[in-house]
């Protein structure tokens, strides 16, 4: 059997019955496995995750977005999360038995049927038609207030759908990728700048790890400073090393960590080297583990 997976990130998470009627519209068909649903108030953002079979997860994914697209209107969205649309981001991730060819060709479909309903639509990682395109936040720069301007420059007219700002909508970014862990830490602090300086450190961008994206957040309910990053390949830079980063630069601001999230599912291999150092057990492997 070959396996799917779909993390699709769209831009609410403060009306819940604007998710749930979304979560209703994923779930019309018992076809697949809702994995997560994680709402974040201060992002204003909702990720879906979701496991099966590929064409199951195509039409899973048709209904998500044509409930969200109907539901959401952008020219009223605030949050603290970086976003240009609706329907914001949605990545398919190869898991079992499936080509990154055959789920690229699943996110072209996708683009397809979402450009049909008038959004306009960009293909990153994978399954991207142009290199500059491969990056989402080459991407999304500007986000959405940007579309406007941005859309009149040839080279980002989208790959499906209007070649227009739509405003209601804005646009959406669809492709295939490696699994990333979406990995946030907390700082018992107001100050932002702090916060962007520890992102300084650990953003492949600006000197840090290479795998690492991240950005710095105000938590205003929580009245923290949240680095909110996205390890997009944990093998080459696994969490302990990021963890420890953060906690030695926060260190030096006198800042303490008030704790640690992981956002959506984890690949089970991801947790191998946060084993191997907070326990210092070198000689683990992951056939040990049974369920």
């Amino acid at each position: 059997m070959k396996s799917l997976l779909a993390e699709v990130n769209i831009s609410e998470g403060r009306n819940l019955d604007v998710v749930e009627k979304v979560k209703l519209a994923l779930l019309e068909k018992e076809d697949i496995r809702l994995i997560d649903l994680d709402s974040d108030k201060d992002h204003n953002r909702t990720v879906f995750t979701y496991i099966g079979e590929p064409d199951a997860i195509l039409e899973a994914t048709k209904r998500l977005a044509a409930k969200a697209i109907e539901l959401i209107d952008m020219t009223k969205h605030e949050g603290s999360h970086p976003r240009m649309g609706a329907v914001d981001v949605v990545p398919f991730i190869p898991v079992k038995n499936i080509t990154t060819e055959e789920a690229v060709k699943i996110a072209r479909e996708f683009g397809k049927f979402l450009g049909g309903l008038g959004v306009p639509v960009y293909y990153y990682e994978d399954a991207a038609t142009k290199p500059e395109r491969m990056s989402l936040v080459k991407i999304r720069k500007g986000q959405y207030e940007a579309l406007p301007e941005k859309m009149k420059n040839p080279e980002w007219e989208p790959d499906e759908g209007p070649h227009e700002f739509v405003p209601k909508s804005g646009a959406t970014v669809t492709g295939v990728r490696f699994p990333l862990v979406a990995f946030n830490v907390n700082l018992k602090t107001e100050n932002i700048e702090i916060g962007k300086k520890i992102v300084k450190a650990v953003r492949g961008a600006t000197g840090g790890y290479k795998y690492v994206r991240a950005i710095a957040l105000s938590l205003e309910d929580k009245k923290m400073v949240q680095v909110s990053m996205n390890l997009v390949n944990y093998e080459k830079t696994p969490i302990p090393r990021v963890m420890e980063t953060i906690r030695s630069e926060a260190t030096r601001y006198g800042v303490l960590i008030d704790g640690a999230e992981l956002v959506g599912p984890v690949p089970l291999m991801a947790l191998e080297e946060v084993l191997k150092h907070y326990l210092q057990v070198h000689d683990f492997s992951m056939e040990q583990i049974y369920y």
